[in-house]
């Protein structure tokens, strides 16, 4: 059993939160977000697998300690072990439930966000003169 764990690399976030809300930068913040939550909920899924063959492992390692007629302490620590990487295995599945849902909505804020502004983006961008701002009309 080792722990794979090592920081990220700086590059890692998603965008900066700079205030620029033009369509362009929605859309590439978007999707940058996206790309980050599916590349997360990767991580996440290979992390809960690791936990849980740890967890089975310590399961059969407290069995063997046990057979072997060892100390009975060995065998309830490794046992507490396995309990724990149970545990937090569970709630990383909670962690990767949330992860999807969280980019399966960031896709679909994408899409609507295009959906909604896209045409009306490629109006504004064709012309040389400034076009009123989204909602100056709804007065």
């Amino acid at each position: 059993m080792s722990s794979d764990l090592a920081p990220r690399t700086p590059g890692a976030a998603p965008a900066p939160a700079e205030g620029d809300n033009r369509y362009k930068n929605v859309q590439d913040k978007l999707a940058k977000l996206g790309t980050a939550m599916d590349d997360a909920l990767l991580e996440l899924e290979d992390l809960l697998r690791s936990m849980q063959k740890n967890a089975s492992h310590n399961e059969d390692v407290a069995r063997d300690i046990e057979n072997a007629g060892l100390d009975g302490q060995f065998v309830e620590v490794t046992n507490l072990v396995s309990v724990a990487l149970g545990g937090a295995a569970v709630e990383v599945k909670w962690l990767c439930d949330t992860a999807q849902e969280t980019a399966d909505l960031t896709h679909e804020t994408k899409s609507a966000h295009s959906r909604l502004y896209g045409a009306l983006d490629e109006i504004r961008s064709g012309r040389r003169e400034k076009t009123p701002k989204p909602g100056f009309f709804n007065r």
